[in-house]
């Protein structure tokens, strides 16, 4: 097994001190782009697929399908079958990232609308920061980081207050959104995790292997929350088998498979940059193309939230970078 390193160490690290020879700019910015406008998109697909098929019961399918197809595909074109070590990381990621993570998404957004969902998924990257803050080992933040996690929480708090309300007229919903809180932070330990666990050497393999976990935890869950019996198989709609196909497609094996990859090659700043896209890209749509609600109060909300994703990731950057001048 290799050595446990650090939260702070993982996080922000230079994708050369993992490889030798790191992939070019060009491949980890097709990558970036496709995890920055396709998984945008996916909070829409999301709300569309389940309007007739059961939450956990679309992301179990959605999951076992991609990762099934991918993991033939990747086994038949050679990679090496995986040990039970990295079977067992592979579990552990699949169930924080797709089961606590998207599996809270899923459920949410049965009560939230797709673009708040995505607004409360972006302050992953503040929650990992405080992650981090409270390894033993890991970085403390500075004061403008610091600034960036408190400005975060606020612009959660104006979202979300149980004062404000949507161009609906209806509150938020808390329980919704509360769990939507849950599943970003379970998503933010699934990716700090990933970034130490020792798994294939094929990135490709690796993904499958987490969403065949996911998938089989999530039809678990299905199951136990009573999803089978309300199943209608008549009742499910075209529109929603279009909105899981988008999702298997370019939701999993597009985007799914660009993160996975891009936390083994790409510093993590970087990767999470996507958390101040995915929400204006996902707001815009659900405004546009599903009449969800774009009120001043969300606008400012969202300013605040992805403003303060934004300061986190930059000074956290800027603090590693004037770290070895200090030393010196």
């Amino acid at each position: 097994m290799p050595t446990r390193q650090t939260l702070s160490r993982i996080d922000f690290m230079n994708p050369s001190d993992k490889k030798t020879n790191p992939p070019s700019s060009v491949a980890i910015w097709t990558a970036m782009i496709s995890v920055y406008l396709l998984w945008g998109s996916t909070y829409l697909a999301i709300r569309i697929a389940i309007e007739t098929i059961p939450p956990f019961m679309m992301a179990a399918t959605r999951f076992l399908i991609a990762g099934g197809i991918l993991y033939v595909i990747r086994r038949a074109r050679g990679d090496t079958r995986a040990s039970r070590s990295e079977w067992h990381s592979a579990v552990v990621i699949g169930i924080l990232l797709l089961v606590g993570g998207n599996g809270g998404v899923v459920w949410a957004e049965q009560r939230v609308a797709s673009g708040i969902a995505a607004l409360l998924v972006g302050t992953a990257p503040l929650w990992m920061v405080l992650l981090d803050s409270l390894h033993p080992s890991g970085r403390k933040p500075n004061r403008w980081t610091i600034l960036g996690i408190v400005l975060g929480f606020v612009g959660i708090t104006v979202l979300i207050g149980p004062l404000r309300v949507t161009g609906h007229g209806e509150e938020i919903d808390l329980i919704g959104a509360l769990v939507l809180m849950f599943a970003t932070l379970s998503w933010a330990i699934g990716s700090l995790y990933s970034r130490q666990a020792r798994l294939p050497s094929s990135a490709l393999l690796g993904t499958a292997m987490e969403m065949l976990a996911g998938g089989g935890a999530l039809l678990l869950l299905s199951f136990l929350t009573g999803e089978f019996s309300h199943l209608n198989l008549a009742h499910i709609s075209v529109r929603s088998l279009g909105g899981m196909a988008y999702l298997i497609v370019f939701g999993s094996w597009i985007g799914l498979t660009s993160y996975t990859w891009l936390l083994r090659v790409a510093p993590t700043p970087l990767v999470f940059t996507y958390a101040y896209v995915n929400p204006v890209v996902a707001v815009l749509l659900g405004h546009f193309l599903a009449s969800e609600p774009l009120t001043a109060h969300i606008l400012i909300a969202a300013t605040i939230v992805v403003g303060s994703v934004a300061l986190t990731t930059v000074s956290q950057q800027a603090s590693l970078r004037k770290k070895p001048k200090m030393s010196e």
